[in-house]
């Protein structure tokens, strides 16, 4: 199947998602150290993102 991209273009990926879905990870684990996964889970995603939305901002400037 022929693909739209040109071989020039570099792959472009969501890091905000993925941010989030290394905080959801970690956040979890803090989680269960705290004893309060709801709560780990909310500080990861949180975290997560912030970190997900300053990566997409630095990459979107060097473009």
């Amino acid at each position: 199947m022929a693909s739209d991209r040109n071989s020039d273009e570099k792959p472009t990926t969501n890091k905000i998602g993925l941010g989030i879905g290394m905080g959801v990870a970690l956040g979890t684990a803090l989680g269960v150290a705290m004893d309060n996964v709801g709560v780990g889970i909310a500080i990861g995603i949180a975290i997560g993102a912030a970190i997900g939305s300053s990566l997409q901002n630095k990459q979107n400037s060097e473009e």
